[in-house]
């Protein structure tokens, strides 16, 4: 960032809007829809050569996309301030696991990586151009101006596609999931923007799945009274239990209820578990340029600190849960719990009980 401050009606960081979810996209007049990117949210500043990339807990990101600012010098208007989301087109659609990777405090990883899989910028809302703070500009007059601003952008910056009509929404919810966006946002025309506010509707795809519980977290206010998530297995074509991710979605008394009912699948979990080589923590990442092999017990890349320690349980539980996207092998969001299944056996908890969903060419969307 720049040691002296930016040219602009208003200086970073700052909030951004956000949403607020929704079971459906809204109806009637008045209304903005774009495809809801999968992302890092970013919001850009640019002040001729000085550009300042902010996350959404207003931190910088520049460091870890270097590539990216002399996209941002070339394409965007002298001095603005852009809203929008930092992105990493892969062969199958969005690829949020390299957006990960390039969390790192080695430069020169970052570098290699900034290399091989590059990102992209795509904007959706133009907050000041010059002099003008656009922040209570109506949307439907934003949109207007980011339009005429990003009209001549290439690739790695993009804008993103928006339309006011309901059913091209509904389309895109269905057909753009296959290229790795995981919905549909939907703005007020005649609101201003709102930092910090849910002043947004986002509709996101909704789907459940039967797992198998096969370990769990304590709560980090209850170890050893409070259940904190349960950890979800499914089966591979090869027959190998694979972790795809989490449900934590109890309330406190339901926590301490499940400290009781868990503690029998406690009894000799160990021995033979499919995860017991995993069943503490370690690094998930592998080596520069691997695709990250996600594991039980990993550190997180955002707090290294976090205590993601787990403990396992005997592999005899079904569990159905509720998510909305799938990220390669993986739940993308931690998952919502929705009942036990005893009805249903481990064995039969595979990959292929979820729907394959085809691929959408992304490059159609970016319109590169």
């Amino acid at each position: 960032m720049s040691t002296r401050p930016f040219r602009l009606p208003f200086q970073p960081p700052l909030e951004p809007m956000l949403a607020k979810l929704s079971s459906a996209i809204p109806g009637g007049d008045g209304w903005l829809y774009e495809p809801k990117w999968d992302g890092f949210r970013a919001i850009v500043f640019r002040d001729g050569d000085e550009t300042f990339i902010q996350s959404r807990d207003l931190r910088p990101l520049d460091r870890y996309f270097p590539e990216l600012a002399p996209a941002l010098r070339a394409d965007l208007p002298e001095r603005c301030v852009l809203d929008g989301e930092i992105v990493i087109p892969g062969p199958r659609g969005l690829d949020f696991e390299a957006l990960l990777l390039r969390i790192h405090p080695a430069a020169s990883r970052v570098a290699m990586l900034a290399a091989a899989t590059p990102a992209s910028f795509v904007a959706w809302d133009l907050l000041a151009l010059g002099d003008e703070d656009l922040r209570h500009a109506p949307q439907g007059e934003r949109r207007v101006r980011l339009e005429r601003a990003l009209a001549d952008v290439a690739a790695p910056v993009h804008l993103t596609p928006a339309t006011r009509d309901r059913d091209v929404a509904l389309d895109w919810f269905d057909r753009f999931e296959g290229a790795g966006l995981d919905g549909v946002v939907a703005k007020r025309l005649d609101a201003p923007y709102q930092p910090g506010k849910r002043a947004m509707v986002k509709v996101k795809h909704a789907r459940t799945a039967d797992c198998v519980v096969a370990g769990f977290r304590w709560h980090r206010e209850g170890p050893g009274t409070l259940i904190g998530s349960l950890l979800l297995g499914l089966y591979d074509e090869g027959g190998t239990l694979q972790h795809v991710g989490i449900t934590a979605s109890f309330t406190m008394e339901r926590r301490r209820a499940l400290v009781a009912e868990l503690a029998p699948l406690r009894e000799a979990a160990r021995g033979g578990h499919p995860w017991a080589a995993w069943a503490g923590p370690a690094d998930a990442w592998t080596d520069a340029g691997a695709a990250p092999q996600r594991r039980p017990g990993v550190t997180s890349r955002w707090n290294r600190d976090r205590d993601l320690s787990w403990e396992p349980l005997r592999v005899e539980r079904v569990c159905e849960v509720a998510f909305d996207h799938l990220q390669g092998r993986r739940f993308r969001h931690a998952t919502t719990f929705l009942r036990w299944r005893p009805d249903r056996r481990p064995a039969d908890c595979r990959f292929d009980q979820l729907e394959e969903v085809p691929a959408f060419e992304l490059a159609r969307i970016l319109r590169v």
